[in-house]
């Protein structure tokens, strides 16, 4: 395995509170083209410093972080120079694969045994949603896979961005999926949803959640009796 284009690595603060400080190691490229990517610069573009495994491996050592958190973008396709970093490694340290799970199986079998937290973007609630904002296939049967696989795996973080005029066709589905299929996982529903990059271009999605939508999303989570990371009334 060679280099990778890493944007950036740093000690973030911040992730939810019971992750920080995590080293976090931001990758350029990701597996979906979201129109209203809000790290486009990096997401659909290969750029950053080139760092052989080696030399990241003492990078981690030397920052001491409380996790180390591989994101992007997305870090899938990184994965293989991700493992030789870790094979590199004489520390315990915990790993978490930030990412939106939509990768293969054998993807989500090299990870086993692995990764200690998959912190996890779960976005849409339907196939045509995912096409036409992140131009991807089969979001649903691929990402829900993921995430119970990731469950048999490791413990799990969701989270769940709300966008505008989405609640019915995407939040609600999500979370009563979760519901079903992993009541134990934490959640985070989060708010912090900005028309950015090309969401101009879609008039659903060209404003920022209102305060109704998000309370909604909140609120049906809380009569799912999700385990939530945000206790704000």
């Amino acid at each position: 395995v060679g280099e990778a284009a890493i944007a950036s690595e740093f000690l973030h603060y911040g992730e939810e509170p019971m992750l920080v400080p995590s080293h976090t190691v931001f990758f350029s490229g990701c597996t979906f083209a979201c129109v209203f990517c809000q790290n486009h610069d990096i997401s659909q573009h290969q750029a950053g410093m080139h760092i052989s495994p080696e030399s990241l491996a003492g990078v981690i050592r030397r920052r001491q972080g409380l996790n180390v958190n591989w994101v992007g973008g997305d870090p899938t396709p990184n994965l293989p120079y991700i493992l030789r970093v870790l094979c590199l490694l004489d520390t315990d340290v915990p790993q978490i694969w930030n990412s939106n799970l939509y990768c293969s199986r054998e993807a989500m079998h090299l990870l086993h045994g692995v990764m200690d937290l998959y912190l996890t973007d779960f976005k849409y609630g339907n196939d045509e949603c995912a096409r036409r904002l992140s131009h991807v296939d089969r979001y649903w049967e691929v990402v829900t896979r993921n995430h119970e696989m990731a469950a048999m795996q490791g413990r799990v973080l969701i989270r769940h961005l709300v966008m505008p005029n989405h609640v019915d066709c995407c939040s609600l589905p999500v979370l009563d999926w979760i519901a079903e299929h992993m009541p134990e996982a934490l959640v985070n529903v989060m708010d912090q949803y900005r028309p950015e990059y090309r969401a101009h271009q879609h008039p659903d999605i060209d404003r920022c959640v209102t305060d109704r939508e998000y309370r909604r999303v909140v609120e049906h989570a809380r009569s799912l009796t999700l385990r939530s990371v945000d206790d704000r009334p």
